[in-house]
């Protein structure tokens, strides 16, 4: 299937795409990203979705033992020498970089 774009809406998307080129994207596209992987990290190692307790007060101390508890890991991690882990490749990516092998015809 092909879809032909509006040309204002082509344009709007190529500049766009020339502006993630930049040095001052790139800079905040990094802090957003930090920021993103806090929250993933406190969501999948920490529960960060899930409140324990009913009420504002008891909630927000969770989220700040939740913070404090993130800072700890990340402290041990830089001590101990913990590598980080690898980013997830995607199912279709995985395939685009796995090395053909040559078929055995029988």
């Amino acid at each position: 299937m092909l879809h032909v774009r509006p040309y204002a809406a082509q344009e709007a998307l190529l500049a766009r795409r020339q502006e993630q080129e930049t040095s001052p994207f790139r800079q905040g596209y990094a802090t957003r990203a930090g920021i993103e992987a806090t929250l993933s990290q406190g969501v999948r190692r920490m529960g960060l979705r899930r409140a324990r307790y009913d009420g504002l007060q008891k909630t927000h101390l969770q989220h700040v033992l939740t913070a404090v508890a993130i800072n700890l890991v990340r402290i041990d991690a830089v001590l101990t020498g913990t590598p980080r882990g690898q980013t997830r490749l995607s199912p279709f990516a995985a395939l685009a970089t796995h090395p053909k092998q040559p078929r055995k015809l029988a």
